[in-house]
């Protein structure tokens, strides 16, 4: 099959696109298929993620077996199950999340990480839906961590990520606040239903949400930037507020303040939506479902800002990292 390779843990140089590779192997027995893939899957469409390019370079928590192909979320058809899977049948269309091996004809996917495409999805939304509306849909349902009335900031707003945080926020009931670097990036934020809008490369952002909120602050802050951006955050969250940390988009990790903690009784979350794959993947099926149900009434909208067939890959992740999309990028498999 076609696939991108990874050969060894270094930048975009390490990858490879080879036309002549054997198809993932698949797992039949329930206890493996939970973790590596009991559903195989003719990949359409792939999204790429931020966290693709952490993997490819060594950087990212969990580390590949090499050779590895990248790509953690695929669209496609299933064209085999294992006996044990009850959910799906050959044939059915579906998007999936995997540990790896988006970037390829085949794939295999752990059952509950499948979920079937609504009738009126098209591949390419398909394929950008999992991990991004995943990730913003569960931080937010897990724990009510985000209630009808909430102020919500979210920062990289126009990002694959962000923007799912700026739509399910005002799901949910909340006043979005959204941050992104120029006019063009907000723009996109606002068409998804941002109330405010603050340019980070020319506004303080401690300032304007003090400003928005009357000197409040935001009840919930949603950072997946890091740096100087979570800096802001510290200060511009409300007294008894929360800021969950879902990456570093940065590169720049930051250290919390204990001090502003305490003395704001504020609470500092981690999310990591992998881990709570297999910590709670009932949970994590609930939102998505709940998710789902959402895009199939015409309640969200996933935005493509670009495309690449399969074997311009290395054009696709530059796009991605030199932070030229907005929304998400797909590769067109087949």
């Amino acid at each position: 099959m076609r696939a991108v390779v990874c050969s060894s843990f270094d930048d975009m140089a390490a990858l490879s696109f080879d036309e002549n590779i054997p198809p993932p192997e698949f797992n039949p027995s329930p206890e493996q298929g939970r973790i590596w893939g009991d559903v195989r899957i003719r990949v359409r469409t792939a999204g790429i993620n931020f966290a693709d390019t952490l993997m490819i370079a060594g950087k990212y928590q969990v580390k590949p077996p090499l050779p590895f192909t990248p790509g953690m979320e695929v669209a496609g058809e299933i064209i085999d199950v294992a006996s044990h899977v009850t959910r799906f049948q050959i044939g059915q269309r579906v998007m999936a999340m995997v540990a790896h091996g988006g970037y390829a004809q085949e794939a295999v996917a752990p059952e509950d990480n499948v979920y079937a495409i609504p009738d009126a999805m098209d591949w390419i939304s398909a394929a950008g839906f999992p991990i991004t509306y995943g990730t913003s849909g569960d931080a937010f349902m897990r724990d009510n961590a985000l209630k009808a009335g909430d102020v919500l900031l979210v920062h990289g707003a126009a990002g694959g990520v962000g923007l799912t945080a700026v739509e399910i926020g005002k799901q949910l009931g909340a006043t979005v606040i959204a941050t992104a670097g120029g006019p063009e990036k907000l723009a996109i934020a606002a068409e998804h239903g941002a109330d405010y809008l603050i340019d980070y490369r020319k506004d303080d952002i401690r300032i304007r949400v003090k400003a928005l909120t009357e000197g409040r602050g935001a009840d919930v802050v949603f950072d997946p930037v890091g740096g100087e951006v979570f800096a802001a955050s510290m200060r511009a969250v409300a007294q008894g507020g929360r800021i969950i940390v879902i990456g570093f988009a940065s590169g720049d990790i930051p250290q919390v303040p204990a001090n502003i903690v305490m003395v704001k009784n504020i609470t500092v979350t981690g999310y990591n939506f992998g881990g709570w794959r297999v910590l709670d993947p009932d949970g994590v099926r609930s939102s998505m479902e709940t998710l789902l149900d959402w895009y199939a009434a015409g309640k969200l909208k996933p935005h493509t800002s670009h495309t690449f067939p399969l074997e311009d890959y290395a054009q696709a992740l530059e796009t991605l990292k030199s932070r030229k999309s907005t929304g998400k990028v797909v590769l067109m498999v087949d």
